[in-house]
């Protein structure tokens, strides 16, 4: 079931929005070699905490046999895709560092994920976390009433494959703002003018995870972290979108992470 919501249901989710926003913000002064993984969780989980806002992702229960998530945000390091698990683990300089949040505030939920490049980062390494920004903006800006869902997945596959990038499509984008996870499901690969038609009201994420290899990914035994089968990097970036009668809107937005102009 999708659910269309209101004005004051979208101003609630852009506020939950924001506030994960808002932490990402924070954690990227904080985001240096030598700090942990669970360093970055702890200051996450506080920082939401003071802005009353509580994590989603903790206890959150997966799919199959999975333990409930344990942390407050998710951080995949380099060739880890997504749900990376934080601990010990030290960051360390040319990391690409993906740091996933979901904000619960008052009910209501908001979702964004980006990628920090730690320090001076390799030629590819840029590439794949510019080219995959570029791709979640093209997609975001081709979400209007009456557009299909193609079309953002569309937008994504074709930018990244032209710089000889690979799509995941093992995961997918989602309805959210009254749960955490609805419908519909919004792959990050498609074929224009195909798909359900948009409408006013619906909020969902837009999150693609873009592979400098191929798109296989593989599960830890941990049961939660993605990784690239060939060890290639992954990036990924999030934003939560409504759809309006006059084309989008972003709900994650923030002071240190506004919306580029058109590239």
């Amino acid at each position: 079931m999708i659910y269309l919501k209101n004005k004051h249901q979208i101003e609630k989710i852009r506020q939950s929005g924001r506030v994960a926003a808002q932490s990402l913000d924070m954690i990227s002064q904080h985001l240096r070699p030598g700090i942990t993984t669970g360093e970055i969780n702890k200051l996450i989980h506080d920082f939401l905490v003071k802005n009353e806002a509580t994590p989603a992702t903790l206890g959150y229960k997966g799919r199959g046999n999975a333990p409930p998530y344990p942390a407050s945000c998710c951080v995949s390091i380099n060739d880890e895709v997504v749900h990376g698990i934080p601990g010990p683990r030290k960051i360390q300089e040319g990391d690409l560092v993906k740091i996933d949040v979901t904000a619960i505030l008052d009910g209501y939920f908001g979702d964004t994920a980006r990628t920090f490049m730690i320090g001076s980062v390799s030629p590819e390494a840029a590439k794949l976390c510019r080219s995959t920004e570029e791709a979640m903006y093209l997609a975001i800006r081709t979400v209007a009433e009456g557009s299909r869902l193609g079309n953002i997945g569309y937008a994504i596959q074709s930018h990244v494959e032209a710089r000889g990038l690979s799509v995941v499509k093992a995961f997918v984008g989602h309805g959210v703002g009254l749960q955490f996870h609805e419908d519909p499901n919004i792959n990050h690969y498609g074929q224009k003018g195909t798909g359900m038609r948009l409408k006013a009201g619906m909020v969902f994420t837009i999150e693609p995870m873009i592979n400098s290899g191929g798109p296989d990914v593989a599960i830890l035994n941990d049961g939660w972290t993605a990784v690239t089968v060939d060890g290639s990097l992954s990036a990924q970036f999030e934003h939560s979108i409504a759809v309006t009668p006059d084309g989008y809107d972003i709900l994650t937005l923030s002071e240190l992470a506004p919306e580029p102009l058109p590239f």
